[in-house]
């Protein structure tokens, strides 16, 4: 678990807290340059002196950037800054999401807010960011889903949820819709269940998870080179798994690709 990733260039979104920084911290250790993305850019600067600080990281390994994932717009900078400051990405960890909140709230763009966080703003920074995401063996994009993906079913004439709210249906939809693009073949991606773990997300779980750390575990070992992938594979954990039936049909991911597009409309 523990070979050296120095040279190679990792972009993790939702690096602040929870999975994403204890993802962040282990990259950054075994030498990996660590794009830190966080909300504001207070709070990726935040991040990244809390890991030189607190982890011993060497500061010169991370570049806090920030994008807010409720605005469109927002994550088109960021995937421009990134090309321009740092052509060749090796892997990007598709990791920020939030819990769906209690009422039903669209963003600026106008989508359900669950769904442009947690999906469309990681299908529009992938889109953007092919060009720097390397073909050499090992580039890769690791989505970071949830095994409550299952559970869900993609409402295609109503992707926002206006008719009908659950923030449990809006949050599993949207992990989905994650799980579903790791399938598009414009991308060598995967998706991962780093297990139940004690972030901001638990509520919607349960009340007891594994560490931060235990989960990020999973995402690390999926960003190593070393690591050979099944590209479009699910993996719970550390074992591959077969995702939800609608992950793998081509139909679903043709059809999610087309919204998609239309939802991210005046970038695509």
């Amino acid at each position: 678990m523990s070979s050296s990733l120095s040279g190679r260039t990792v972009l993790v979104t939702g690096a602040t807290a929870g999975i994403g920084y204890e993802t962040a911290h282990r990259l950054a250790e075994r030498g990996a340059t660590v794009l830190l993305h966080g909300r504001t850019s207070e709070e990726a600067q935040a991040a990244a002196d809390r890991l030189v600080a607190t982890a011993g990281v060497d500061g010169a390994r991370l570049r806090p950037l920030a994008a807010d994932f409720a605005r469109l717009e927002e994550v088109e900078n960021l995937a421009h800054a990134v090309v321009r400051e740092h052509p060749r990405l090796d892997v990007l960890v598709n990791n920020a999401a939030i819990a769906a909140p209690e009422r039903h709230t669209l963003t600026v763009d106008g989508n359900e807010v669950a769904f442009q966080v947690n999906f469309l703003a990681h299908y529009l920074l992938t889109n953007l960011l092919e060009s720097a995401l390397t073909t050499d063996p090992g580039g890769r994009v690791v989505n970071v889903s949830s095994s409550l993906h299952r559970t869900a079913a993609i409402q295609w004439s109503d992707p926002n949820r206006e008719r009908r709210y659950s923030r449990l249906a809006a949050y599993a939809q949207s992990q989905l819709a994650l799980t579903v693009f790791a399938s598009d073949l414009r991308v060598t991606a995967v998706s991962v269940h780093p297990g139940v773990c004690a972030t901001g997300l638990l509520s919607l779980y349960g009340n007891e998870g594994e560490s931060a750390a235990e989960g990020a575990q999973h995402v690390v070992r999926l960003c190593d080179p070393a690591t050979e992938i099944v590209n479009g594979a699910y993996y719970d954990r550390s074992e591959r798994v077969a995702p939800a039936a609608a992950a793998t049909e081509d139909r679903t991911i043709k059809r999610l690709n087309k919204l998609a597009d239309l939802l991210v409309g005046h970038t695509a």
